[in-house]
């Protein structure tokens, strides 16, 4: 779980005894060490089934679509991956009460306690990102605009690092003694709590904006066509229901850790233990289950979603067989940034007219 509480944990007084210890050891009991645990895994389970290559049965301007959102989804799905393995490796070690033993071994425990910490720190910040730009991109597919994953990678890699380390250095610098300061402890704490969970309240506030920007695009674009049947309006309908369960997914994922820092700051000196816990276990169980949560919203909506199949290390891919395919897959995102918005025709059989069809980032097809 991505918590500044139990960082405050790692830290050491000047009596040599850990002044979070009490809160560790709260944090230490079976029960919540199991649901980390369970849930990781679950997590781990999930980021691998995102992983997993996939064979989309479709050709042309619609395959191109397909893999551009796809690749977002990937690396979404890596950083939740690495965040999760690192709650399983912090849970696992506590419930053996080994790496944070306290007979001596006071700087070792800290460390690990700091490093394990602000790896998942640094990951989750990472999906929370992804999380965003995912939403970007949609729109840029809807108004025609070329992704840009270069600048994708380079925000959403080096903005968490920073963040995170800017934080944890005001925490723990120069010896890990953060509570050294008296009553200044507010300016070594609270810097993190706010570099942590300031970008996600940000994200929990574009998004639905972006997404509803995205539906109101998708919208004109159908109408434009000059068709708005019955089908049209429920593939609309359907690719409104996946941006609502996105949004949904993150709220769920991590409205717990903001209902806890909310608490943690305005009851500050009378903090009710009860309530906090209970909130802890909320982020122990929903904060990793993110990724398993993400494999079943993340995923091609719509009527046909069979056509996007698993293709296992033994599974022989299909062979392209039009040259279209393989002249649009060696394109680069700057070369198509048309066909991200165009629409390929078929024939409707009943009527002989044309109907449109457009793919977003995998959602759906109009």
């Amino acid at each position: 779980m991505a918590d500044p509480a139990i960082q405050t944990f790692c830290c050491i007084a000047n009596n040599r005894t850990r002044l979070g210890l009490d809160g560790l050891l709260h944090y230490h009991y079976e029960s919540y060490n199991v649901i980390c645990i369970i849930s990781s895994i679950l997590g781990v389970a999930g980021s691998v089934y995102q992983i997993l290559p996939r064979q989309y049965e479709a050709s042309g301007r619609l395959l191109v679509s397909y893999m551009r959102g796809r690749q977002i989804i990937v690396w979404l799905a890596t950083a939740d991956l690495l965040a999760s393995f690192a709650v399983l490796i912090r849970s696992s070690s506590w419930l053996a009460a080994q790496a944070l033993s306290i007979n001596g071994t006071y700087y070792v425990g800290s460390m690990f306690c700091a490093i394990s910490s602000g790896w998942i720190q640094y990951f989750y910040g990472v999906t929370y990102l992804w999380t965003l730009f995912y939403a970007i991109d949609v729109l840029r597919v809807m108004q025609g605009i070329p992704g840009n994953m270069i600048a994708y990678h380079i925000i959403v890699w080096s903005s968490p690092l920073l963040y995170t380390v800017v934080g944890l250095t005001i925490l723990y610098y120069p010896d890990f003694s953060c509570h050294a300061m008296g009553a200044n402890v507010f300016g070594r704490i609270l810097p993190n709590y706010l570099l942590t969970y300031l970008p996600t309240v940000f994200i929990m506030i574009a998004n639905p904006i972006l997404y509803l920007k995205s539906s109101r695009q998708a919208e004109k674009v159908i109408s434009s066509s000059g068709r708005f049947t019955s089908n049209e309006r429920k593939q609309l309908r359907i690719l409104r229901y996946k941006f609502l369960s996105i949004n949904l997914v993150f709220f769920i994922c991590w409205l717990p850790n903001l209902i806890n820092a909310i608490a943690v700051w305005s009851l500050w000196t009378h903090l009710p233990r009860d309530p906090i816990l209970v909130s802890a276990y909320f982020m122990a169980l929903f904060n990793p289950l993110q990724a398993l949560l993400n494999a079943f919203v993340y995923r091609k909506w719509g009527d046909h979603p069979s056509s996007v199949k698993i293709r296992f290390p033994w599974t022989k891919p299909q062979e392209l067989n039009r040259e279209e395919d393989i002249h649009l897959l060696g394109r680069n995102d700057e070369d198509h940034s048309g066909d991200m918005n165009s629409f390929s025709t078929t024939v409707d059989e009943n009527n002989g007219r044309k109907s449109s069809n457009v793919s977003i980032n995998g959602y759906g097809s109009f």
